[in-house]
């Protein structure tokens, strides 16, 4: 049967608090869908994130976001990114808040702590990319990943179904060895949805990090015709299997659909 959450605010029940998104295959999307479906959204980021000022009303460059949320709160709504004056009025919501313009194409990313702060100055809900997998469709964390504030409400460790098939290398796969390590795999064996799903499922793996008090809300993206549809179940069959969550979000998410919801 399918779930009636048909709306991806529903489905990772991300309508208030923050929401971190981790994993590879669809992060970006589903923050850049949350923000536009979201009343006063803050969209940032704990790691480097590409540059997103066309998905947001205004984009603030500060290394003092709860200064600029403020302002924005007292009236003053500021210039954005570039002195560019923001659109959406006084205020300029969905908002992003960045620390830094890193290059052309990328801004930096917030120190967990101080997204901690913007989640407690905002009267929204935060939106924040948690984990980077350089456009890959799956990933394990290294050591130092993800970078999930402690006062989060919600982790979406994200992946694609669209890796299914593909062979277990670095073309698909952002970081191959660590995933290959914690499921029992080896490099270049197929990508079945077993595998996809016990890296979601696992502590090492979309599961790692998530903060004491948090709901993880697994999503497997990509899901574009009935083959996917068929595979996402099984990896949405695994997660449950293995880990403790309440649901598997299944989606399209560059259309900002949901294929279904599988508690």
């Amino acid at each position: 049967m399918r779930s009636d959450m048909n709306d991806v605010v529903d489905a990772l029940d991300a309508a208030a608090g923050t929401t971190c998104l981790v994993g590879a295959g669809g992060k970006k999307t589903t923050l850049y869908a949350l923000a536009d479906r979201l009343d006063r959204a803050v969209l940032t980021a704990t790691v480097r994130i590409p540059i997103f000022d066309r998905e947001v009303a205004a984009v603030r460059v500060t290394e003092d976001p709860v200064a600029a949320l403020d302002e924005i709160a007292a009236g003053d709504g500021g210039e954005a990114a570039g002195g560019v004056e923001p659109t959406g009025g006084p205020e300029p919501f969905p908002l992003g808040l960045v620390p830094e313009r890193e290059r052309d194409d990328r801004y930096r990313g917030y120190d967990p702590t101080v997204v901690d702060d913007i989640g407690s100055a905002h009267d929204g809900p935060v939106l924040v990319k948690a984990d980077g997998a350089r456009t890959r469709l799956l990933k394990a964390p290294n050591e130092r990943e993800p970078q999930i504030p402690a006062s989060a409400d919600r982790v979406v460790p994200v992946a694609s179904v669209g890796a299914v098939g593909a062979p277990l290398t670095a073309e698909t796969v952002h970081r191959p060895e660590r995933v290959a390590a914690i499921t029992d795999a080896t490099v270049g064996d197929e990508i079945t949805p077993e595998l996809v799903g016990r890296v979601l499922a696992h502590e090492r793996g979309g599961l790692k990090e998530v903060p004491d008090g948090a709901t993880a809300i697994p999503l497997v993206n990509a899901v574009d015709d009935a083959a996917d549809e068929t595979a996402a179940r099984e990896i949405a069959r695994v997660v449950h299997e293995r880990a403790d969550v309440p649901r598997v979000v299944l989606a399209r998410m560059i259309e900002g659909e949901i294929v279904d919801v599988i508690n």
